[in-house]
């Protein structure tokens, strides 16, 4: 007997804009869903949604509203500053959203795409895929479990290599919104709310440009710091601080500490190390789950069951607060209080 599953129609997808690293990614594990059908890659530039889609053998669109008319449902890969305007587009259509992260660069832009989803009725989930990793998933159920005690402090980093040898325009502020504190501030930023189920009250950040001097656009390094209604505290070393020659991006870890014990997460442990030529040195091979998988699967789930997503866009919203925060801090050299969220 067929099951239901089989007997329903495939969700259908397309990407809006192919300009951010994790397009390709995305794009090639939604190619291999078998409940999804890849409809196409819009982006402004044409030869990069050519070059995004022909991989996977799907079209490249000229036109966004044309590619909005055939989807239930799209993906927002482009540079920052550009998710705000397609997100908006893609609520007109009545289209459900992943938007990649950060959700906005401005607190009114990310409040502008939540809202304009809301109006819409269209399910707005961002993209914070570590939540489907095992590791951080595993932290999360021993603190909602009581295993480690009351919680005390977290200590997190999110570092990686120069993101300008991917895209160009990471280090470009008209496009990305701000360096390494708008990019890696708000998965850690994310993961600490989800896991300790509270709010962040007050934000104290330092930020550089020590670490990959010749990108004077931007800054390269920062720490920043976090208190929480429940009292906790947390740090986030969010630093572009690996050299160009690294065997990956990056990585992220976490270090909770409890009345009762002790927890820590290294996200991406999970790895071979494979010896190449001289030329080539040494790269790391992921293996074991893949939160990008989980994540796309959620997002499929929700636009074919019409319920909200896991991590939504208010979420985002809260990430992208704390990341203004960071930065008036850093301007002003004091800390900044948060708002109460009711």
């Amino acid at each position: 007997m067929t099951s239901d599953r089989n007997d329903r129609a495939p969700v259908r997808i397309g990407i809006l804009s192919a300009e951010h690293v994790h397009a390709p990614t995305y794009i090639a594990l939604l190619a291999k869903m078998t409940d999804v059908r890849m409809v196409g890659v819009w982006d402004h530039d044409r030869r990069r949604a050519a070059a995004a889609a022909e991989p996977v053998g799907t079209r490249a669109f000229d036109d966004v509203e044309e590619l909005l008319e055939r989807v239930d449902g799209v993906v927002i890969a482009s540079a920052n500053t550009r998710h705000r305007q397609l997100a908006e587009l893609a609520a007109e259509a009545g289209v459900q959203v992943l938007c990649e992260k950060p959700l906005a660069t401005t607190v009114e832009d990310a409040f502008a795409i939540v809202e304009a989803c809301e109006r819409a009725g269209v399910r707005l989930m961002t993209a914070f895929p570590m939540r489907w990793s095992p590791a951080v998933r595993a932290l999360e159920a021993t603190v909602r479990s009581g295993a480690l005690g009351i919680p005390v402090f977290l200590e997190g980093a999110n570092t990686g290599t120069m993101p300008d040898i991917h895209a160009p325009w990471f280090v470009d502020p008209a496009l990305s919104g701000g360096g390494a504190v708008t990019d890696h501030v708000v998965h850690l930023a994310d993961l600490y709310r989800w896991i300790l189920d509270s709010e962040v009250i007050e934000v104290y950040a330092v930020a550089n440009r020590i670490l990959q001097e010749q990108f004077a656009g931007v800054e390269t390094g920062g720490l920043v710091s976090l208190r929480f209604a429940n009292d906790v505290l947390a740090t986030i070393d969010c630093s572009w601080s690996k050299p160009r020659s690294y065997p990956a991006w990056g990585g992220l870890s976490i270090n909770a500490v409890g009345s009762g014990g002790a927890f820590r997460v290294d996200a991406f442990r999970q790895r071979l190390a494979v010896y190449g030529t001289r030329d080539a040195g040494i790269s790391w091979r992921a293996w074991g789950p893949d939160a990008d998988l989980g994540m796309l699967e959620e997002f499929v789930a929700v636009v074919r069951d019409h319920r909200q997503p896991a991590v939504t866009g208010l979420d985002g919203l809260r990430a992208v607060e704390i990341v203004d925060a960071a930065y008036r801090s850093i301007a002003s050299g004091e800390a900044v209080r948060l708002d109460e969220h009711g």
